[in-house]
């Protein structure tokens, strides 16, 4: 008898796993549950315990024993999510790859709707939707969400220019994984770490496949979460920032993409100086003057599309490393803020499947309004 080897999976789902024992069961099981029937082995769940203080690593192996098509990897030191994504991907044997964080979990119907995309498009990156969830259970759309909205069966970033200003996560992409290589791509150590991963997958790709559905639940506000943490290492993004522009130079030096990484890099630094659940108030002078000096570094010599309104006024304020004005007007647009808040209507909760679609201008607004990276 002649033993046939195993097929190749279609798709590996990479799992990092830290201090998530809560929410586990409910990551894998999202994943596991929703293959079909019929294509049990075109799906492996790669799981790496980057040496987790809690039961996880007992959980992933007791899984892995019980569920065929689990692969664990234990690391014996804590590594960070980026490095502990490399470790997944270095075992990785899918012809593509998706990076499912721990904490988060797929709606019913995803892996399915993800396999035939896969199959009938054969992207380089094929991007998926997804809600923010809150702890209360609150449901949103993501304010970067309508730019998913009726795209082609298979495009480039030259055709879909609004693709770059879609989150910029890791998770909201299946990637071919020869692809990876191609581009020389690994994630690097620290916080932020899909700076310099997801933005190079969109620039270098031939072919980009949209599902315009929502096949992501992104938890929000659990303690220890990156973007709910007061911490120094927030600082980490300067870095990050340093080695997509680097990256972008030698692989991609083109005067207009440079320019709308520039505007999306102030754009997101912006979001994080201003922002109380990540910077202590005794960091953001130190933040925001190290916003400055990434401004002069990376300014494009040509300029950019500056916004227009309040960010606008915050990208010039950022170029003439004017700290006290920012936080007079900081401090004038959060009150602002606070005085309008009694007459806001609430938001409806969006359903899981097939993304809402904004159908006016005034949609789009209503959306792009919501959340904050």
């Amino acid at each position: 008898m002649v033993n046939q080897p195993a097929p190749t999976p279609l798709l590996s789902v990479v799992v990092p796993v830290h201090g998530v024992e809560a929410y586990l069961h409910q990551c894998l099981d999202s994943v596991r549950t929703d293959v079909p029937a019929d294509a049990a082995g075109a799906v492996e769940i790669v799981a790496v315990d980057d040496a987790s203080p809690d039961r996880c690593g007992e959980l992933l192996r007791a899984y892995a024993a019980t569920h065929p098509g689990v692969r664990t990897v234990h690391l014996d030191r804590n590594v960070g999510l980026g490095p502990a994504r490399n470790a997944g991907l270095d075992v990785a044997v899918g012809d593509y790859v998706w990076f499912v964080d721990s904490d988060d979990w797929l709606p019913p119907g995803t892996i399915a709707a993800v396999l035939d995309r896969l199959r009938a498009h054969r992207p380089d990156v094929l991007m998926v939707d997804h809600l923010r969830v809150r702890d209360d259970g609150r449901r949103e759309v993501d304010a970067s969400s309508h730019l998913l909205r009726g795209a082609p069966d298979v495009v480039r970033l030259a055709d879909r220019p609004g693709l770059l200003r879609v989150q910029h996560t890791a998770w909201n992409k299946v990637v071919r994984r020869e692809f990876m290589t191609h581009l020389e791509l690994r994630f690097h150590p620290g916080w932020y770490e899909d700076i310099p991963f997801s933005n190079p997958l969109l620039i270098g790709a031939e072919r980009i496949s949209v599902l315009d559905r929502v096949c992501y639940l992104y938890r929000q506000g659990r303690q220890g979460a990156i973007t709910s943490t007061r911490s120094g290492r927030h600082f980490d993004a300067f870095a990050q920032y340093d080695r997509l522009f680097d990256w972008v130079a030698r692989r991609y030096p083109d005067e207009r993409l440079r320019g709308e990484l520039f505007t999306l890099m102030i754009n997101h630094m912006l979001v994080v100086v201003g922002n109380d659940g990540r910077l202590h108030p005794h960091l953001r002078r130190d933040f925001f003057h190290r916003v400055a000096a990434h401004y002069r570094r990376h300014l494009p010599p040509g300029g950019y599309p500056r916004p227009g309104g309040v960010a606008g006024l915050k990208h010039r304020l950022v170029g003439r490393d004017n700290y006290l004005a920012y936080a007079v007007l900081r401090q004038a647009h959060r009150l602002a803020g606070w005085l309008r808040r009694p007459a806001a209507a609430p938001e409806p909760v969006p359903s899981v499947g097939p993304a809402p679609v904004a159908d006016s201008p005034a949609d789009r607004d209503a959306l792009a309004g919501r959340g904050t990276r």
